[in-house]
Parts: structure tokens; sequence; C-alpha cells
């Protein structure tokens, strides 16, 4: 398979082709020969004109790939390895969502061969490559795991907006269901990842390493988080303990704040989820997780406290929200917490503007029901710094003066603005 993939004998094909896929062929694109699937025909279409839907790639990109990007099967029947690149989300009750990996499985049953390889990227836990994907596959293809076809799974580790961790500068974890699948697949991975590949003993042990990366971030911020309420009720500022503790050569410089995207915020879920499965109820990390999905209401209040005890008439009060992105300076604005501070704050009849740089209008009404604000006023009883785009960072005291009333508070979710507010309220996490 290896030589062949090198030697374009044979094609290796993307499933997915968002903030994960798209890098990954066309990392691979620039090596061996690659058919970039995606079901969406309109995205097709973008990629087809070298632009990224997801906004995170430049055209120059795309430019020496030996890629073909479609939605049409027959098209994806030709190729040989495929990565399985799809989103595994969660849904409004916190549950792991499969439909989108489930019909990608669909999808490989339909055109896999004898002697082709798939491996999955998508978060899940541990288990599901082989208990849910694997069984879809066979069901629709007929073939049998290791004797017709060969399964793997490598956790994807793009960080959306983060330019130095790339796909070529990462260690890879890879896995596969046999000796010489697992051998073949980090040889395929060693293609385009410079940083070299850790072979997992197993699928489920990969599986479980991807996991646990984001739920020991998300149980981490959750920490900040506590403590920033806490040192909130004793009147201190969590940022400056945080500058003082962290000149200690151990110390872990997590931050507080609002923990949304698709990976931090949803991640943990998965494994609580198979867990209860199991007949264990996770204490830890489902504490970490009501603690974190409860910043936005905490954010919210507070505000909504200070707008009380300085204005008055809630109604009249107006409050704008700077970032709705779920991190800095990206366009991607799933699961972003961001509208859960929007909704709290307009079931107290505030009225909300909101904008962003790097978010499109479009996608936030049709997500989360409320667009971007073009013109901002000069009254704003309240400014919440929600996200630290670029563009905002040389912002003063003298902007935000501009755009408020004289008794407004600066909502500093970052403490980027820590010192630096001096004519107007300030508070931070």
């Amino acid at each position: 398979m290896y030589d062949d993939l090198l030697n374009k004998k044979k094609t290796l094909a993307v499933i997915g082709l968002g903030y994960v896929g798209l890098p990954i062929a066309l990392a691979f694109a620039k090596k061996v020969k690659v058919i970039g699937f995606d079901i969406n025909a309109a995205r097709v279409d973008m990629m087809q004109r070298h632009i990224d839907p997801s906004q995170e790639l430049l055209p120059a990109a795309f430019e020496g790939c030996d890629i073909q990007f479609t939605n049409d099967l027959d098209v994806l029947r030709s190729a040989n390895f495929f990565i399985v690149a799809v989103p595994t989300p969660v849904d409004e009750h916190n549950v792991p969502n499969l439909i989108p990996i489930l019909k990608a499985s669909e999808t490989i049953g339909k055109v896999i061969k004898k002697g082709d390889y798939v491996v999955f990227e998508s978060t899940v836990y541990p288990g599901c490559t082989e208990e849910d994907c694997v069984p879809v596959i066979e069901k629709l293809s007929g073939l049998k795991m290791v004797d017709d076809y060969k399964i793997g799974y490598s956790p994807e580790r793009i960080n959306p907006g983060d330019k130095e961790h790339t796909i070529s500068s990462i260690v890879k974890v890879v896995s596969g269901c046999c000796d010489e699948s697992i051998d073949t697949i980090a040889k395929v991975y060693e293609l385009v990842v410079k940083a070299g590949v850790h072979k997992a003993s197993s699928i489920k042990v990969a599986e479980a390493a991807k996991i646990i990366e984001n739920t020991q971030r998300d149980l981490n911020i959750a920490l900040m988080n506590e403590l920033s309420i806490i040192f909130d009720r004793m009147n201190i500022n969590t940022y400056e303990v945080l500058e003082a503790a962290g000149t200690k050569w151990n110390f872990l410089k997590f931050q507080p704040g609002l923990v949304g995207g698709h990976c931090i915020g949803v991640d943990p879920y998965y494994l609580t989820h198979k867990s209860k499965e199991l007949g264990y109820e996770s204490q830890v990390i489902l504490a970490g997780r009501v603690i974190n999905d409860g910043m936005a209401e905490y954010v919210a209040k507070k505000v909504l406290q200070y707008i009380i005890q300085h204005n008055g008439n809630i109604k009249e009060s107006r409050v704008l929200i700077m970032g709705a992105t779920f991190k800095e300076n990206v366009s991607d604005i799933r699961n972003s917490k961001v509208a859960d501070v929007v909704k709290e704050l307009k079931s107290f009849s505030i009225n909300v503007d909101v904008t962003d740089p790097c978010a499109d209008s479009n996608d936030l009404f049709d997500e989360y029901g409320f667009e971007l604000t073009k013109n901002l006023r000069n009254d704003y009883d309240a400014v919440i710094v929600t996200v630290l785009h670029d563009e905002y960072k040389k912002l003063a005291d003298d902007y935000f003066a501009s755009i408020t009333k004289p008794t407004a508070l600066i909502a500093d979710i970052k403490g980027s603005f820590r010192g630096r507010i001096k004519s107007r309220g300030y508070w931070s996490l």
C-alpha cells in the first residue's frame, strides 16, 4: 500500500474537509494522489476554486497539490486509503452525536474494496471505531476487518488558528487492527508528519489518548474558573494571582475563560457517556463540565448586577459583546459560549449588540439567531470583551470611553486590559 501510494498507483482519500480534513488532505496531496470528499457541494465548489470555507488556509496552500475535490461516490470508489475526519459533536443534552461518523462509515462501506485501508481521525470514545463504525462498514461491504481490509485510528491534532503547531510539527499517534496495518499507517503518516509518529498498542488506546488530552485541559480550566469565582468574592484579581503563582517553575499556566469550540467543551462528554454505559458515573470530569458550562451565565449575571446598580432600568440598557467565535483569530463559531452569554442577557430583556472581525454574520444568525452589529453606539452600559482577536489588542481606554456611558462597565474576560481601563468600571474573571 505505502509504495503504491508513493508511486501514485493508488489513491488516498480524505472524507470530511473541515478544519481538520482539509489541511490533512492538502498535506498529503503534496506527496501522493488525493481525493478530497465532502457531502457539501457548496464547500466542494469553493475548494475547487482554492478557497478554504473555514478561512484557515490561503489560496497558496492549494498550489502544487495533486488533489481532486468531489462529493461524487463514483469518484471516491477509486480510492484505496481512506481517512475519516468528520465532526463528532454532542446534542443539546450533551449526548454524543455519532450520526456524521456513522454516515461516513456508510459511505466507506459502499466504496471499499479488498486490500483497502480506513483510518479514523474523528474524536470518539474508546471502542467507537471497532464497536460502532466497523459493523457499519462490514454490513454494507461484506468485507471482514484484518482479513479483507485494515482499520486504524489516528487522532487529529489540528488547532484552528495556530500557525505554529501544524500537522507536520506535531507528533502523530497512530494505531491499527494488526501489526501490518499499524506499520503501514505509520509509514503513510510519516510522509507528512516531520515530528514523527507514536505507535499506540491498540486502537482503543489511541482513542483514549485523544479523549483525555482535551479532558485534562477542560479540568484545569474548570479549576481556574472556580478559583476566579472564589477570588471575585474576596475582591482579588485572578490574573494577578496567576501571575504571582506562575513564577514557580512547575506551576501550570492555565487561565479562566469561556470554554467552547468543538474539542474541549465536547470531548469530555464522549468519555463520560461511555463510562456511564459501563456502570461508572464520572465525578471529577462532569464536575469540571458543570463549572465550565456555567461560566457564560456567571459572566452575564455579573454584568447584569453592575447595570442594576448603576442604571436600574434594565429594559433600556445596552450591552456590547466583542467577540463571537469560540477562540481568538478564527472564524469558527461552533459551540461558542458567547452565544450563551447573549442568550442569558436577552433573557433579562437587555439589548445586546455583538461585533466580531472574524465571524460571519449569516452563520451566527443561522446557528444562534443573532447577527453582528454594523454600527456601534456611544451609550453602552457595558462592554464584554469575550474573545481577544488581534484587532482588539490595540484598543485603549479612550476607545471604550467613546462607545460607553460614563458609568459603564468594561468586562474583560481574558484580563487583557488590566490596568489600562481608567475612566470606566472594570471587571475580569
